[in-house]
């Protein structure tokens, strides 16, 4: 396994030599010191560089982490009813609020950077880094463009989630007008305008790609995935022509914020984007992520040369996030320290290895953030297929107790290393796709921590589960759902310090993202074809699961109901969003794609569901039963304002279905 070469974005505040008369606006007095102080050289001005990057949203974080919007995550059971605890977790409880918002983007609260601290910070380095001395002309060229980018990402950001926004192009100073100082919101193509131009501003500046010192930085690779993202967002149902939910969301002067009618040159905008960056990247050593390396225990060594198909897939699935700066992630994000708040602290699990000198020290370990039973359900089976369309797996007997082959028998074979032998275990956990065993610790599988290959039954005193032995927080810290997450979890990570653990790159974006967006758009434009297919593939085929238009053209598979799906548009677009929530699961993705189909008040209004991870044995701990409610209402697909803003500025208009909104 390669080293980590990285630099972790300094986060070093810049000092504010000015006051501020609103959140979202730089104010600059007129008996402003000197800020040049602050861009006096180099140095000074990386300090202000970095200060711009500190305000990334927090992707990587255990409790903040926007991947836990949606329904993929769970957390304790202790904190069932805590609204406040994981803040986007909350939102997805129906407690969302414009009093003190949940991870509130507009003015930085409940768990959220202040994404207007943020442009405000872009405006001030814009300002005046030409002021910095001993920089080369094409270092501070470079400079300009990855602020301008941010700058444009932090506006996409609060666009994304707010819809309208106030643009803020300048810092501006006391004694401009009202409007000025406090202004309006922005129509939705507006704001998109303004965001795509100042990118397109920005590219032709930014380095190919970023030293190895520096990555995580803002390069061409990075700034071409997120527009394509961007377009796509912007050509995506909920952004285009959505009259059903926004037709009567009027800005003051009577017209719509929200643009009613479709505009199909929207997709078509996103496949050139798309297009441009996948043939960048492509050019500049992206490529999806194969595990080549040696694996990292001798138990798996032998287990790939008795079972190397199958083992290789399971491995490029497993380390496609922990292996740092591997050649498939476009942009990560990387925390400042390591910490009981980062994503893979809380989902590791315990050991309950006596022989293992620190087995009862805990630090460096969670073992509590989990996945939800729905989950479980979406990973297709080994034939590519949803559980429900492939004939070849018994919904009936999903449930049924049952007993894995001997490790001699010749059917055990293709699983050596996935799921264990002579074991037992519910049936659902047989015969599914390799992501389905990497991504998730399963009752009857295999997890890889401390170097080892470690045989989880998730039951309370074993690896997984209930740790008894740990004390008190052994008895609280357990998956509740019985469902564990590893994906997240470096196989060399161990405990009894969090140095311990390999720290790598939380995911922004990757290039199996940009196939299936490309995949999602060319549908939407052409209709089912090859074209679609082959970008499917791709992503299919590195999991080791058979070609969409295989699979769903067997009639031995697919029953009569669903066969030749693919051929139809919509239901090709419905197996490409099934894709991205396997391929792209627990990285937040799925949240967004359900959002951007409208889809979001449906799929997220559903209780949690989950086994009983206290039961003692295989039988007790196979009940499934609600484990928490959910509620995600019409009003939650765009975020509050804050009261406190609407208060200051009397231009604002409220989002619909919050307090204040009908002003």
């Amino acid at each position: 396994m390669k080293s980590i070469i990285k630099i972790t974005i300094i986060t070093t505040i810049l000092a504010q030599t000015f006051s501020s008369c609103s959140d979202y606006l730089d104010i600059v007095p007129d008996n402003t010191v000197t800020l040049e102080d602050y861009f006096a050289n180099r140095e000074m001005a990386y300090n202000a560089l970095s200060k711009v990057y500190s305000y990334l949203p927090p992707v990587h974080n255990a409790y903040n982490s926007t991947f836990l919007l949606g329904d993929e995550w769970v957390s304790r059971e202790e904190d069932r009813n805590d609204l406040w605890r994981q803040p986007p977790m909350g939102i997805m409880m129906g407690g969302q609020n414009n009093s003190n918002p949940m991870y509130g983007l507009w003015t930085g609260s409940g768990g959220a950077p202040h994404l207007y601290k943020a442009i405000r910070a872009c405006n001030t380095f814009l300002d005046n880094i030409a002021l910095a001395a001993n920089m080369s002309a094409s270092e501070i060229s470079d400079w300009i463009a990855q602020v301008k980018f941010l700058k444009a990402y932090y506006h996409y950001q609060l666009v994304e989630y707010y819809g309208p926004i106030a643009i803020v192009d300048r810092s501006v100073n006391v004694d401009e007008s009202d409007e000025q100082i406090l202004p309006k919101r922005q129509k939705v193509e507006d704001c998109f305008n303004y965001i795509i131009q100042l990118m397109d501003e920005a590219i032709p500046d930014l380095q190919d790609q970023v030293s190895d010192i520096n990555l995580g930085m803002i390069d061409k690779r990075i700034a071409l995935a997120i527009k394509a993202r961007i377009m796509l967002l912007r050509a995506s149902p909920f952004f285009n022509g959505n009259r059903e939910y926004y037709g009567d969301f009027l800005d003051f002067d009577g017209q719509p914020f929200f643009p009613l009618d479709e505009n199909p040159q929207k997709w078509q905008d996103a496949l050139d984007a798309v297009n441009a960056a996948i043939t960048f990247c492509r050019e500049h050593f992206i490529d999806l992520y194969q595990f080549t390396e040696t694996p990292f225990s001798k138990e798996d060594e032998a287990l790939l040369n008795q079972n190397p198909v199958n083992m290789k897939n399971y491995y490029s699935a497993k380390m496609v996030v922990p292996d740092p700066w591997n050649q498939e992630l476009i942009w990560g994000r990387t925390g400042d320290r390591y910490g009981d708040d980062f994503l893979q602290y809380a989902s590791a699990i315990r050991t309950s290895n006596e022989n293992d000198p620190d087995w009862q020290d805990t630090w460096g370990v969670g073992n509590w953030l989990g996945a939800s039973y729905s989950m479980l359900e979406r990973y297709y089976t080994q034939n590519g297929l949803p559980l429900d369309v492939d004939m070849t797996f018994s919904q009936s007997d999903k449930y049924e107790l049952f007993t894995t082959p001997n490790a001699s028998d010749a059917a055990y074979q293709p699983w050596a290393g996935i799921i264990q032998p002579d074991v037992r275990t519910v049936s659902l956990y047989l015969g599914r796709e390799m992501r389905f065993y990497a991504n998730l610790g399963i009752t009857g599988g295999y997890w890889r921590q401390y170097q080892r290959v470690m045989p989880t039954m998730m039951l309370p005193g074993t690896d997984g589960g209930i740790s008894y032995a740990h004390g008190g927080s052994g008895e609280i810290n357990y998956f509740w759902t019985g469902i564990g997450v590893q994906k997240f979890v470096h196989p060399e990570s161990t405990n009894a310090s969090y140095h311990r653990m390999i720290a790598f790159p939380y995911p922004i974006i990757r290039l199996a993202d940009l196939y299936l967006m490309k995949a999602e758009i060319l549908n939407e434009i052409e209709g089912p074809g090859q074209a679609v297919y082959d970008e499917l593939n791709k992503v299919r085929r590195r999991a080791g699961i058979p070609d969409v238009e295989d699979a769903w053209s067997n009639p031995t598979w697919v029953s009569s109901n669903y066969i030749n799906s693919h051929k139809d548009k919509s239901r090709l677009r419905e197996i490409i969003l099934r894709e991205r929530s396997i391929e792209l699961a627990f990285e937040g993705a799925r949240f967004f794609d359900m959002r951007r189909y409208k889809r979001a008040v449906l799929e997220f209004n559903q209780p949690t569901m989950g086994w009983n991870g206290k039961g003692a044995t295989v039988g007790s701990f196979f009940v499934l039963s609600i484990k928490q409610k959910r509620s995600f209402q019409m009003r939650d697909n765009l975020w509050p304002i804050p009261l406190s803003e609407m208060n200051i500025n009397s231009n604002l208009k409220q989002n619909p279905g919050w307090p204040g909104a009908e002003k």
